[in-house]
């Protein structure tokens, strides 16, 4: 009998062992961009100086699993590049056009860049070591970066800067790694971006 009553013991475990690895995954949340409300700010430096602007946001991305930053997408609208320190109207015409041109993005043949999420470390509290491939010109390059990710009344405020080598984008204009003799004339490979996003469901 207490052999029989010990098997039906262990069955029983089992079975509920079975049942409970069959319980479904929690649900992801996505939550979509605001584009009037999220931004990507991009700052340049130079030998005599520096330029900071920004890039719209087209469409974009995150995804939520138990409160936490699992994924997400972005893609940024090139041609809406503009440059916030130059005062000069007709300069600063002239230097966006530069920066749209074939030395720089080219954006007559790629009108928008993209970044995906491949791997997201959470660091505690709010903040993230994000991973993911930014794409660039057509060109895709990991880049890993430290990100705050909260979540709000209305949905999620996240924001991360990373430094990119424009180089690996093949944006070699005035580079000294390409062009040793150009002097005071150089800029600097490394460039940030900062993302600033706002989200809901």
């Amino acid at each position: 009998m207490k052999t029989r009553q010990f098997l039906v013991g262990l069955v029983a475990v089992a079975v509920m062992a079975g049942t409970s690895a069959f319980v479904g995954p929690k649900k992801v949340s996505t939550f979509k961009v605001d584009t009037q409300k999220s931004v990507l700010n991009w700052n340049g430096k130079k030998v005599t100086g520096e330029h900071s602007g920004t890039v719209k946001l087209t469409d974009g991305s995150l995804a939520i699993d138990g409160g936490k930053l699992t994924g997400g997408t972005f893609t940024f609208d090139m041609n809406s590049i503009v440059c916030t320190d130059l005062t000069d109207a007709g300069y600063n015409a002239k230097f966006i056009g530069h920066m749209k041109s074939e030395d720089f993005f080219n954006t007559a043949k790629f009108p928008t860049s993209t970044f995906k999420i491949t791997k997201v470390t959470p660091k505690g509290g709010d903040a993230y070591d994000i991973t993911g491939n930014m794409t660039i010109k057509g060109i895709s390059n990991a880049v890993t970066f430290p990100a705050t990710v909260k979540t709000t009344a209305n949905g999620i405020e996240a924001s991360g800067k990373a430094t990119l080598d424009r180089t690996k984008y093949d944006i070699r204009y005035g580079s000294k790694s390409f062009f040793e003799n150009i002097g005071d004339k150089a800029i600097y490979d490394d460039f940030t971006v900062e993302i600033k996003v706002v989200a809901a469901k």
